[in-house]
């Protein structure tokens, strides 16, 4: 009885890209990077809320009481009080506020990325600065050693005077 599914796949081989993708993405730093770029979105999504919810009303209410998200400029079209409505008019509008908002997540981000990158430096330098822990002698050292000292001690019976 001929086994098909076994003859099938010594007759079919995968391209060899497969093998070189596989191990690309298995390599340590590729799912690094991906861990890295999720914990990006969440990192954006709760610095956008910062932004929104917490400096955007402490900077308004230094400025005067001041929306940011509503700052904007009327190229064309009716003029309304928010954004929200000047866009559902069809106006044509330069947003300042959320340019405004966006410079200010972009800040926050940077600002925690230093932080972040300062003190993963700190911990770097103090791990180099520990003392290394010594390295016993190998095989070769030891005896090595130990042939020298026995000729040393040799060298030291025939140079002492017999008598």
């Amino acid at each position: 009885m001929v086994d098909l599914k076994a003859d099938l796949k010594a007759h079919v081989r995968a391209p060899g890209w497969v093998s070189e993708f596989r191990s690309f993405i298995m390599r340590g730093n590729v799912v690094d990077l991906a861990v890295g770029v999720i914990i990006g979105a969440a990192f954006t999504g709760i610095v956008n809320s910062l932004v929104k919810d917490v400096f955007n009303p402490l900077i308004g209410l230094l400025v005067g009481g001041i929306d940011f998200s509503n700052l904007f400029v009327t190229l064309k079209g009716p003029h309304e009080a928010t954004l929200e409505a000047a866009q559902k008019a069809g106006a044509v509008t330069l947003n300042l506020g959320l340019f405004l908002n966006a410079v200010i997540q972009f800040l926050i981000v940077a600002m925690a990325i230093f932080w972040m990158v300062k003190a993963l430096t700190r911990l770097h330098v103090r791990e180099d600065a520990k003392p290394a822990a010594p390295v016993p002698p190998t095989k070769t050292e030891v005896l090595l050693t130990e042939i020298r000292d026995e000729l040393a001690a040799r060298n030291k019976e025939q140079a002492a005077p017999q008598g």
